[in-house]
């Protein structure tokens, strides 16, 4: 084998093709893997675009095995191991093609396209410079080709979606200059090792060889080894006294962290975790030979370690303040002040500010956190904010007021008052964050009722109740008819309030409150020990004026809480977040699939009007004519731009893949709802309670209950619905219930072992609603169904089912079908649960 460090352009050019062979797995990259390498990119970018000098970046190692090659023909290289990069690579750029199209650089799409996507003068599959296994082929080429399906719903599709929106979304995207730069960074400056075999090798034993070796050693070993190789006399001493204490206190993954964290606070604030052994090894090289220097070195990081245990564990910190607002950054999550906290106790120590100081420097930190999450603010750029803050601080005021200079930079987005206000009032607060940070804001408005006995929080098991309910009975939905506007139903409405703030609290009663009527979540609230219950329980209704009454006083509080920027005021001229969400939503979106003006408007807190109203004047955004009316029609307000030749809405849209009924109306299946838009952005969306089952296997209550309701509300189906569920525990299956007042039903599956367990569950049955829910969502996180591939097996199998119409763009989703298909189609459901329960017994035999 043969080995070199080459650039991608040079590794993909000429007339070669590289194949994916069967035995790899398909294309897998999701959202967290393809966000770094674009910060990476971004990173490479803003360095050339400044004029620094710009070292490659290492993306890793690609194994090549050389194919057949025909006279005339192409090259063909098998690809052993790397088809992750090379396929996301590639994807990156039939985006950038796709983006300088957008821009009108015709002679720009013309040279991505010839020179890194395809050999210009072949045909057929010879043409693709890369060909993915035969499960990715079709969504690769459909991006290749740019056709109209382009960006579906597996993970190809996912990817290129994912950097369409990136490089649309970017402050640059129309700077000539920064896409050039995107261009060039792409080509030239992401470094790959490329691993040649020579003709005649084992190509399955090579690729089986590099993917299963053992533990490597992590930075903070190769960093330790490093350092005590260059302390020959003292390493034991130094090794017993400092290191091993810091290391046995801290843990490996904490140390890994603190060395890190040491570069950072140092100024290296570009460092990235997967660098620190060659950053730090170069920092201490000038040292070598000075043991005195060395072991200072590793004093001061066993000092630092002392202060970063005090930021993880709270406890240890002596001062009163200070502990306080690490315990609640620590109840908050995440590790994204801790450059900065640590700074801060390192000044401390130091004796440069106090721990008065230095706390509401801290608060200041959570305020700006927790007012970016109620507004929705993107998180884009965050850590970087907090990495270069310890070396951006101004180091002659006070450390609270630096931090607060720091953080008011216009280019930080500390969210004003007046936003934080509008976004209490508006955004789906429900869908902010992590579902701890969102119990964290709302235990922290009730702390601030200052009772006279505070409930205990570590002990008191409270969850996010909707007062007003996600799965309203009837009478809800009378109340709201009052309130609607001219042209609004009660339940697009109920869309825009059900996630708000003000419509949100914790209870230790979530499973009786349910979706009752108000008067019945009345008497239970009524008896709670938190007080921002109490004042709803006060209310004599509960619609659309309490709750934006109750979002303004939670307003007050929560300006009182955290407090603001410097300045206080909306930034003048600045865009509103929100049409950013929009615009990322749209892109998102897989081809195949539209929504309408009001789910959008749920998404980013706005209204149906102002939505129409922003797309009718920004008819370039990518996607626009995806949004539909509520009835599924093109609004006759859309126009392209002017001068386009394109297709009409309709026809782009049925081009996808989306059916209209004579009178032009959407299949309303291929819907996405605001739900469905917000889990396709990553956000955390929490599935209601009801929709999940309970831990404790069956329950013959609750089965009782969901017999009933079915038997009340769907009796034709009824018989046909038990008799699969006998089927399913025939199968070696079991059945389980929800715990709300609607009765849902889970036929459970063990496909795991008694040590380790392997739960699955293929649909979710609602007795009331008359709903089956395919759990796909649920199913990608679960072997083998975390492969594309099974997934699509099960929904076509579904689909051969008359009364069942599950969209491809919904295999990451949840989509449903009617359970009156029980009342004709037993035999055909119980088939395809048998297949289910046969691939997931034979995955537990790959596994075993």
């Amino acid at each position: 084998m043969r080995a070199q460090e080459i650039t991608f352009l040079k590794l993909v050019q000429g007339d070669k093709q590289f194949q994916v062979p069967l035995y790899q797995r398909t294309y897998s990259w999701g959202r967290e893997q393809l966000k770094r390498l674009w910060e990476d990119v971004g990173e490479l970018v803003d360095q050339h675009v400044s004029g620094e000098s710009t070292a490659p970046h290492f993306l890793g190692s690609v194994v090549l095995a050389p194919g057949q090659i025909q006279a005339g023909g192409v090259q063909r290289w098998l690809v052993v191991d790397g088809q992750q990069r090379l396929t996301t690579l590639m994807l990156a750029f039939t985006a950038l093609r796709d983006h300088l199209k957008e821009t009108g650089d015709l002679r720009g799409v013309d040279r991505v396209h010839r020179q890194v996507l395809v050999n210009e003068f072949h045909e057929g599959l010879d043409r693709y410079r890369l060909l993915p296994t035969q499960a990715d082929r079709e969504a690769y080429t459909a991006c290749v080709q740019s056709r109209a399906d382009a960006g579906g719903s597996d993970n190809i599709g996912a990817a290129y979606r994912f950097f369409r929106g990136a490089l649309a979304e970017s402050p640059d995207a129309g700077d000539e200059r920064w896409i050039a730069t995107v261009e060039t960074v792409l080509k030239d400056l992401l470094s790959i090792v490329e691993i040649t075999a020579e003709s005649g090798d084992n190509v399955y034993r090579i690729f089986e060889s590099i993917n299963n070796t053992g533990v490597g050693l992590s930075q903070s070993d190769l960093l330790r080894n490093y350092v005590f190789m260059l302390l020959p006399k003292r390493g034991e001493r130094v090794y017993q006294e400092l290191w091993l204490p810091m290391q046995q206190s801290l843990g490996p993954k904490n140390l890994e962290l603190l060395v890190w964290l040491d570069l950072i606070v140092r100024g290296h604030y570009k460092a990235k975790q997967s660098e620190i052994y060659r950053e730090q090894q170069k920092r201490l090289q000038p040292l070598a030979g000075d043991e005195d220097a060395l072991q200072q070195e590793v004093t001061q990081l066993a000092e630092r370690g002392r202060r970063f245990l005090r930021i993880i564990e709270p406890h240890r910190e002596t001062s009163p303040s200070l502990r306080a607002v690490l315990e609640r950054l620590t109840a908050w999550g995440g590790q994204t002040h801790y450059p900065l906290s640590l700074h801060l106790l390192d000044l401390v120590d130091a004796g440069s500010t106090t721990s008065d100081d230095a706390a509401e420097a801290l608060l200041y930190v959570e305020s700006y956190l927790v007012r970016r999450l109620i507004c929705q603010t993107p998180t884009t750029g965050l850590n970087r904010i907090f990495m270069e803050a310890p070396k951006e601080l101004e180091s002659d005021r006070p450390a609270a007021e630096a931090v607060r200079r720091f953080l008011s930079g216009r280019r930080r987005r500390w969210p004003s008052d007046e936003e934080l206000r509008e976004a209490i009032r508006s955004k789906p607060f429900y869908w902010s964050g992590r579902p701890p940070q969102r119990s964290y804001i709302l235990r922290r408005l009730e702390e601030s009722y200052r009772p006279t006995e505070p409930v205990d929080f570590a002990k008191a098991a409270l969850s996010v109740e909707h007062v007003l309910p996600q799965r309203p009975a009837p009478a809800w939905f009378d109340l709201l008819a009052d309130e609607t506007e001219p042209n609004q139903t009660p339940q697009e409405l109920h869309d825009l309030l059900v996630h708000t703030l003000g419509n949100l609290t914790l209870t230790g009663d979530n499973s009786k409150l349910s979706n009752h009527p108000f008067q019945r979540k009345q008497q239970i609230l009524d008896s709670s020990a938190l007080r921002m219950n109490l004042e709803i329980a006060s209310s004599d209704r509960w619609g659309k004026a309490e709750i934006m009454a109750r979002a303004d006083r939670l307003s007050v509080r929560a300006v009182e809480l955290w407090p603001g920027p410097i300045g206080g005021v909306k930034p003048v001229g600045e865009e509103w977040p929100g049409w950013a969400e929009l615009r990322a939503a749209l892109v998102a979106m897989p081809s195949g699939t539209w929504t309408t003006y009001g789910d959008v408007a749920e998404l980013i807190g706005s209204h149906p009007v102002p939505v129409g109203t922003y797309l009718g004047a920004s008819t370039s955004v990518i996607g626009a004519y995806r949004v539909l009316t509520a009835e599924g029609r093109i609004s006759p307000a859309f126009r392209w731009p002017d001068g386009s030749d394109r297709q009409s809405p309709q026809e782009l849209l049925m081009s996808e893949g989306v059916r209209f009924d004579p009178s032009g109306r959407a299949n309303r299946s291929q819907r996405l709802t605001a739900t469905e838009l917000a889990t396709l952005l990553g956000k955390d969306v929490t599935q209601p309670v009801s929709h999940d089952p309970l831990p404790d296997g069956e329950d013959a209550a609750a089965a009782e209950r969901f017999r009933a309701q079915l038997q009340e509300h769907w009796p034709e189906a009824s018989a046909g619905v038990m008799a699969v569920l006998d089927f399913w525990r025939r199968q070696g299956g079991y059945v389980t219930h929800g715990r709300h007042e609607e009765t849902s039903c889970f036929p459970m599956l063990d496909a795991g072992t008694s040590q380790r367990p392997h739960l699955m569950w293929p649909v979710a049955i609602y007795p009331v609603s008359g709903t089956v829910e395919v759990v796909f969502q649920h199913l990608k996180n679960r072997s083998p169904f975390d492969d594309t591939e099974q997934r699509r097996e099960l929904m076509q199998r579904l689909n051969k089912i008359d009364g069942i119409e599950l969209p491809e763009a919904k295999l990451e989703l949840r989509p449903s079908f009617p359970v009156r298909v029980f009342a004709e189609h037993v035999d055909e459901i119980c088939e395809v649960l048998d297949w289910f329960v046969h691939t997931a017994a034979l995955d537990l035999a790959r596994r075993a």
